[in-house]
C-alpha cells in the first residue's frame, strides 16, 4: 500500500490537539459515527492508537486481536493525560522501520506493516474530522496523511462488503471538492455533517 514509511507524529500531534479543546460539556454529544458521542470516539482513538502502536512493535495479543466492535469504547477520568501519552508512543512506535515491514494485526485483521501503518493514519485522520466537527474546531489534517488515507480509500471504494464492514456506502461528493472532503465521502460519511445546534 505504500513504498516508504510516514512520521506519524504531525498527524497525531493534530489530534491531541483536537483533544486538547473538547470541552467537559461536549462528551455527551454526537458525532457524524452514529453509534457513538464525543465521549466513545475519544474512546475508541484511544484503543485504536494502542492497538495501532502495539502492532507496530508486533507485540501481539489483545490489544492487537480485539475487534474494534467488540464494545462501544469510553474513556476514564484520566483520558486526557491517557491520550495524549499514547499518541505520542503511537508516533514514535512508527519512527522504527521495522513496524512497516513483516506481517502483524490490529482489530484482530493480519495485516503487513506497511498495509498496518497505512490504516492507522486513515484512522487518525477520519476520526480526527470526526472529533473536530463533533465539537466544532477547525480541522487541517497533515498533508501527507490526508494524501495516504484519501488513496487507501479510493482503494477500497468499490470493495463489494463495503456497507457491511469498516466503511459506509460512499457519499458521492464532487470532483472539485477538497480533498478532505473527497476523503470523507470515500469513508461513509457527509462532508455537510454538522453538530446539532441544541
Amino acid at each position: 500500500m505504500t513504498d516508504s514509511a510516514l512520521d506519524l507524529e504531525p498527524q497525531t500531534g493534530v489530534i491531541a490537539r483536537l483533544a486538547d479543546g473538547v470541552r467537559d460539556d461536549q462528551l455527551t454529544d454526537g458525532t457524524p459515527c452514529p453509534q457513538y458521542a464525543v465521549r466513545n470516539l475519544l474512546g475508541h482513538l484511544l484503543g485504536l492508537s494502542v492497538a495501532f502502536r502495539d502492532a507496530a512493535r508486533k507485540d501481539l495479543g489483545p490489544t492487537t486481536d480485539t475487534p474494534p466492535d467488540a464494545a462501544v469504547p469510553d474513556i476514564g477520568p484520566g483520558w486526557r493525560e491517557e491520550l495524549a501519552k499514547v499518541l505520542a508512543e503511537l508516533a514514535e512506535a512508527w519512527r522504527d522501520p521495522a513496524a512497516w515491514t513483516g506481517e502483524t494485526r490490529a482489530g484482530s485483521v493480519p495485516l503487513t506493516g506497511a498495509e498496518a501503518g497505512v490504516v492507522a493514519v486513515n484512522e487518525l485522520v477520519i476520526h480526527g474530522w470526526d472529533l473536530a466537527r463533533a465539537t466544532g474546531q477547525p480541522y487541517a489534517p497533515e498533508p501527507a496523511a490526508l494524501q495516504l488515507s484519501y488513496g487507501m480509500l479510493l482503494a477500497a471504494a468499490d470493495d463489494p462488503s463495503r456497507g457491511g464492514g469498516i466503511f459506509g456506502p460512499v457519499v458521492p461528493v464532487p470532483d472539485e471538492a477538497p480533498l478532505l472532503d473527497r476523503a470523507v465521502g470515500l469513508s461513509g460519511r457527509d462532508p455537510r455533517w454538522q453538530a446539532s445546534a441544541d
